[in-house]
């Protein structure tokens, strides 16, 4: 996954550098979908991307995490959020890629697509443990980030691959806060289990 994701970035990123193949197809995407959509809802959407938003969100994921006995996964968690501006800021500056409905620099990768992408993501991975349905925390980070992604694009505010840019990098960035919740609490013992799932499962463990 981490040379997928890797190989993603690394292409997307020249070709945007280099003024390639994919770059052409994407301008001509982005201004062919520009304006569609009712424009409350695309701004509504773009908007998840906020850090007045997203931050929240993350935090109080943070804080939850922190309340049920974890340390590592928020600290990581936290780490991944501060890490995506130093990785963006420069990126954009370097790249320096000209917005849609604009001439100023500095659209790729999308800040709001990133901080939609790692708040949401490292939100929803802090709190599966947690919840019956733990299916339903990555299925909430599909639909905020790929709607935060849409209201972007339909706004103008930034070219399609500008979001898929984003969305690669910050897949490798919330890679190691994926693998440190995987890892088992201890012997037969599932993160997302009740006290009376655990003493159903074995008589010989001891009660919460």
């Amino acid at each position: 996954m981490v040379s997928g994701l890797l190989a993603l970035f690394a292409l997307t990123t020249w070709q945007i550098a280099a003024d390639g193949p994919l770059r052409r197809l994407d301008e001509r995407t982005g201004r062919a979908l520009v304006g569609h959509g009712p424009a409350r809802l695309t701004e509504f959407l773009a908007d998840l991307g906020n850090t007045q938003i997203a931050l929240p969100v993350l935090g109080c994921a943070i804080v939850w995490s922190l309340l049920r006995g974890a340390r590592r996964e928020p600290f990581t968690a936290a780490l991944t959020m501060a890490a995506v501006p130093l990785l963006v800021v420069p990126l954009k500056d370097w790249v320096a890629r000209p917005g849609p409905l604009t001439d100023a620099t500095g659209y790729y990768p999308s800040g709001h697509a990133a901080t939609a992408a790692v708040a949401y993501g490292a939100a929803a991975l802090l709190l599966a443990p947690y919840v019956r349905r733990a299916w339903m925390m990555p299925v909430a980070t599909v639909l905020l980030t790929g709607a935060t992604g849409i209201g972007l694009v339909l706004r103008g505010y930034h070219w399609p691959l500008d979001v898929l840019g984003s969305w690669f990098l910050c897949g490798l960035l919330l890679l190691p806060l994926g693998l440190s919740r995987r890892k088992p609490l201890g012997p037969g013992v599932g993160p997302g289990l009740s006290c009376r799932s655990r003493r159903r499962s074995s008589s010989r463990m001891p009660s919460c």
